[in-house]
């Protein structure tokens, strides 16, 4: 394949993938739903894997070098449609962050009297956010009077709000007070998150010693060696 063909190819990717799709008609977005950010690596994610491509058959060169950027192109295919998308992200680390707060408010809900669903509920509408959206099918399960134990036992699956899950599961399975397990669930989420900013904060120290070395060592080199190695340099000259 010849340098000219894969530049051509790796523009013509660039092409199809600048211009964006042609909406089908009869299809539209439902009505409030919030389009979803893929990020700009798996938005173009075709472009990589055809310049991954190219660049494989580059170097490899001749007969080889096509089955070398297929294998490449398809390694970065697969690479990219792997990796988390931004938005996935962020609601993630918003339902770790709302953790604390959902099941502090939800063991006081339990201790003031009101059942499960009715207490998850309130929960879900007092603070509204990820952490919400992720416990809303557990209200409208209780209430169509799926088993507790079943409900808590898929949300333990759910690797934010696992915590929380494991707890109501166990609750549930060995009759202890529903609330006494949420407060002390709450106890400790809110020990961890206090820890996590404490090590963050420790953290920012460390982070700005780089830049800070970063620029304190060239005017360090410039004001303090370089006159010694110039006054060095003369007197021998002398």
């Amino acid at each position: 394949m010849s340098a000219g063909a894969i530049a051509s190819l790796a523009a013509a990717l660039a092409v199809v993938v600048a211009v964006p799709p042609r909406p089908r008609p009869g299809r539209r977005p439902a009505a409030g739903a919030a389009p979803s950010d893929d990020g700009w690596l798996r938005r173009h994610r075709a472009l990589w894997s055809g310049l991954a491509g190219a660049a494989g058959a580059t170097f490899v060169g001749g007969s080889a070098g096509l089955v070398a950027g297929v294998v490449a192109a398809a390694a970065v295919w697969v690479v990219v449609g792997r990796s988390e998308p931004p938005d996935a992200r962020r609601r993630r680390a918003e339902v770790r962050r709302d953790l604390p707060a959902v099941v502090a408010l939800l063991a006081a809900a339990l201790r003031s009297g009101a059942a499960s669903a009715e207490a998850v509920g309130l929960v879900a509408r007092a603070l509204p956010g990820a952490a919400a959206d992720r416990l809303g099918p557990v209200v409208a399960r209780l209430q169509l009077g799926v088993a507790p134990a079943t409900v808590w036992a898929d949300l333990a699956a759910d690797a934010d709000l696992a915590p929380l899950g494991r707890t109501m599961a166990r609750a549930q399975d060995s009759g202890a007070p529903v609330a006494a397990a949420v407060e002390r669930l709450a106890d400790d989420l809110a020990r961890r998150a206090r820890a996590d900013v404490e090590d963050r904060a420790r953290a920012v120290g460390v982070k700005a010693a780089v830049p800070l070395g970063l620029c304190l060592l060239p005017s360090f080199v410039l004001i303090g060696i370089v006159p010694l190695v110039a006054a060095l340099l003369e007197s021998i000259a002398w």
